[in-house]
């Protein structure tokens, strides 16, 4: 199916695209993985996904950091989990590695 000389850095997609087509909705027990190994971020709801995405995927540290500073993007602790997991939330969740940026469905 993959040529075996493929890289993903010769993928001729946007990076708009390469969000789009690393992104969908999952639960819970998709992200515990990546909240455990440190590699989620919390997206708040009041901001896009796809324009976190963006600003992680251009290495935009100024504005990662704005929105880390408000809030809006949070390292989630144990407590976050524990409600995720009770609650069985799902998620619209976004691939910039090294990290998933995951968003609540409202």
């Amino acid at each position: 199916m993959f040529n075996d000389d493929f890289s993903p850095a010769e993928d001729k997609l946007t990076p708009s695209e390469k969000l789009e087509k690393y992104s969908g909705e999952v639960d819970w027990s998709y992200l515990r993985p990546h909240f455990e190994a440190g590699n989620m971020i919390y997206v708040d709801p009041c901001l896009d996904l796809k324009t976190a995405g963006l600003a992680f995927s251009e290495d935009n540290q100024a504005q990662v950091q704005k929105w880390l500073r408000c809030g809006d993007l949070v390292q989630p602790c144990d407590l976050h989990a524990a409600h995720w997991q009770k609650e069985k939330t799902q998620f619209r969740a976004m691939i910039v590695r090294p990290f998933i940026l995951a968003q609540p469905l409202q």
